[in-house]
């Protein structure tokens, strides 16, 4: 299977603090690939650099073929941030439809598909500053699957939904992995671990594990992913001492 994304040899500084300590991986096309790991560990930093907006000191990262942040990858990738990337002072069906303006061919109709497939068709008219924090994600997933991206990082996108969104949230994501499009999705929630195609742990700015959940378990010697993860940290630090 050929990969979306390589990420080779990656050292991001900021200020005195190195923050990516040399990470290399790979994202297979058409997978969902889940970066997890707690809170600080650095997602939001190789995510930031996969969409080619972060500054990096050394390595290479490669998406779709083409040196991250290239001019022509701009409408092939979509990302959604923690922090709510759509307008207050607009509906959601505003929203949807002024990001659709901005993509040939992409109309009216096609905005309105998105919000009902984010489940938002209730709120379409409602400001989005009157929004919940997770129909602000919502709200922010819709308008990026309006350009059809064959790239789509998300970042955290089901903080603060209730378990029943987010298993519709993640039945979205592998309906659009199964029709081609690549998904990276960042979590530092170990339960949504399993309900990736694969996984990249990440904690300190170093990999610690990057391969499939049935492989993660089986090279942990546990059935449970936190557990594994834990087990996987505690040898990385024996290996260390």
């Amino acid at each position: 299977m050929a990969h979306a994304v390589e990420v080779r040899d990656l050292v991001v500084i900021r200020g005195k603090r190195t923050v990516l300590h040399g990470i290399s991986t790979a994202v297979r096309e058409g997978c969902v690939t889940g970066l997890l790991g707690p809170s600080g560990s650095g997602k939001t930093t190789l995510m930031r650099a996969i969409v080619g907006v972060q500054r990096v000191r050394s390595g290479r990262i490669e998406v779709l073929g083409r040196p991250a942040g290239s001019p022509t990858l701009r409408r092939e990738i979509g990302y959604v941030t923690q922090a709510p990337s759509v307008y207050p002072d607009l509906t959601v069906r505003e929203n949807a439809r002024y990001f659709a303006s901005l993509y040939p061919g992409v109309t009216g109709r096609d905005a309105d598909r998105a919000i009902r497939d984010v489940g938002l068709e209730r709120a379409a008219g409602q400001l989005v500053r009157t929004l919940s924090g997770g129909q602000h994600s919502r709200a922010s997933l819709a308008c990026a699957l309006l350009g059809d991206p064959r790239l789509l990082i998300l970042d955290e996108p089901t903080v603060g939904q209730d378990p029943v969104l987010r298993d519709e949230l993640w039945q979205r994501f592998h309906a659009l992995a199964a029709a081609g499009t690549t998904l990276v999705v960042s979590s530092h929630v170990m339960d949504e671990a399993g309900r990736c195609d694969r996984l990249v742990l990440i904690r300190e700015g170093r990999v610690i594990a990057d391969d499939t959940p049935a492989a993660v378990r089986a090279g942990a010697g546990t059935d449970d992913l936190e557990t594994a993860f834990l087990r996987l940290i505690r040898q990385r630090e024996e290996v260390s001492a």
